[in-house]
């Protein structure tokens, strides 16, 4: 039987992350159609999207962090959105119009395989560059919330993870950026996705959508 770990979100956990790093970004795609993001100083919400509330708030800390590091105001989604609300588009719009939100930084986790192949340049466009994708509020949000997400309580090793990344500027309603990246064998979900912050932060300067901190 495939040895398992407990699904435990610590504090210990960020810290072990330089130790056994294990993912790395597959395919990025940035939208040609969108302005400069001007996140200097504004706020920019961290939304992880999985439905464990304390891997959630872990890893939104981590993301918001990251995003505050960099010159942005980072806010973890939970603490702006009640959970009972957070699927309910309309008054998540109005909570973050409230707040004067400039952009959201989104982690979904959306898949697990034995063997995960990369999306190409041409796949990424067509399927960014689309409807479903290409706003916040009315099209990603109700859908993105909607799908089902993969939520294990425990992970198997010899397992492929993959982690979709969505940028979007809320002053222009548009998505940024997205990237895909894969983890390998996890020792746990938490873990996962506090890996991911690194590379999403290092991917969003690079693109040169957050300044260096």
């Amino acid at each position: 039987m495939p040895d398992r770990t407990p699904l435990v979100v610590a504090a210990a956990s960020a810290l072990a992350l330089a130790a056994c790093a294990t993912t790395t970004f597959q395919s990025t795609w940035r939208n040609p159609a969108a302005g400069p993001l001007g996140f200097a100083g504004q706020k920019v919400v961290a939304m992880v999207v999985v439905p464990e509330m304390a891997t959630r708030r872990g890893a939104e800390q981590e993301l918001a962090a990251a995003l505050t590091r960099r010159g942005a105001q980072g806010v973890p989604a939970y603490s702006l959105i009640p959970a009972e609300e957070i699927k309910d588009k309309d008054k998540v719009k109005a909570r973050m119009e409230k707040e004067g939100v400039a952009g959201v930084v989104v982690l979904q986790l959306t898949s697990k395989d034995q063997d995960v192949t990369s999306s190409g340049p041409a796949y990424m466009s067509a399927m960014y560059g689309g409807s479903t994708y290409g706003s916040f509020y009315g099209g990603w949000y109700g859908w993105g919330w909607g799908m089902p997400v993969y939520s294990p309580g425990y992970v198997h090793t010899e397992t492929q993870f993959i982690v979709e990344t969505l940028v979007y500027s809320l002053k222009q309603d548009k998505l940024v950026w997205a990237g895909q990246s894969k983890s390998t064998n996890p020792s746990r979900v938490d873990s996962m996705i506090l890996e991911i912050v690194a590379g999403v932060a290092a991917d969003l300067q690079k693109a040169g959508l957050i300044k260096k901190g």
